[in-house]
């Protein structure tokens, strides 16, 4: 037996790369899958690729189950033709994998309003497009598992990903807040922030590095996030990078209270150690 017989997943973005490395892992699992993907190039541009097909033909070749959906996930109909379409096919949904997107890297200087609209459009928008009525389905159907994408871009930082990094830094806040309201309805969601080659990166990897983060090696980490072995968690984030995965957290330091009621700058000198917390090792590489 697989550990997801009987689950039906939506995957976006899953004509290459990561996506497609969940959808492979996951039918050979035991689900359902509904491969999106707008066929796109990297940028964005240039649809109609028959790239969700083919992933689909891949599925099916190994015995699993599988059908294509082309919706551009940065439409606020995504969501609901995807979830038709789980529906149509396979009768439900319980687990969704937001994973689409596209780059458009320029220093911020050079940030053109269209590059910064069209980034944030997929990753951000296109998160909440398809969440939504999924997340409403699963709400009065007994639960699920939602899965969306950030990036070490969003939560450290990169140069040249002033309009990627804000919308992966708002997904974050996204799943924290749709863990809060699921939990009741039985909803666990996990925020992934994933360090891979794939098309949109492969131009950016020094070989050594390329070679080591062949994505893979990401998707055992996904499985376990969407399967039963992980149950008992929500509102987690996953830093998987090749086969390092760790989770991450916002923390604080211990804290300076003044003996008065306001802080001085002199007091902030001397408690530097109690407001700034020490560096760490960074979060995202292997």
């Amino acid at each position: 037996m697989g550990m997801l017989d009987g689950k039906v997943a939506i995957i976006t973005g899953a004509g290459g790369g990561l996506g497609r490395e969940y959808a492979l892992l996951l039918a050979k699992e035991g689900a359902k899958i509904v491969v999106n993907d707008y066929g796109g190039s990297p940028d964005g541009r240039s649809p109609g690729s028959p790239a969700a097909q083919k992933v689909v033909e891949e599925i099916k070749a190994a015995g699993g189950e599988a059908v294509a959906n082309g919706a551009d996930v940065g439409d606020v109909e995504a969501g609901a033709s995807l979830l038709q379409t789980a529906l149509d096919a396979f009768g439900r949904v319980d687990i969704l994998i937001n994973n689409a997107g596209i780059l458009r890297d320029k220093s911020f200087v050079k940030m053109e309003e269209a590059d910064w609209d069209a980034v944030v459009r997929v990753h951000l928008k296109g998160t909440y497009a398809v969440t939504r009525p999924v997340f409403a389905w699963m709400k009065d159907k007994g639960g699920g598992v939602i899965v969306n994408t950030s990036s070490a871009s969003g939560l450290i930082g990169n140069f040249g990903q002033s309009n990627y990094g804000a919308a992966k830094a708002g997904i974050w806040g996204l799943g924290n807040v749709l863990a809060i309201e699921g939990a009741k309805f039985g909803i666990r969601v996990w925020t992934l922030a994933p360090t891979a080659t794939t098309r949109l990166t492969e131009a950016l990897l020094p070989p050594e590095l390329a070679a080591k983060w062949q994505p893979h090696r990401l998707a055992p980490a996904v499985l376990y996030m969407v399967s039963d072995a992980a149950k008992h968690l929500t509102g987690k984030c996953l830093s998987v990078s090749g086969s390092k995965i760790q989770e991450l957290r916002l923390v604080a330091g211990a804290g300076y209270w003044p003996e008065g009621d306001v802080p001085t700058v002199q007091g902030i000198i001397d408690n530097y150690d109690k407001i700034f917390l020490p560096e760490t090792d960074p979060i995202g590489f292997e």
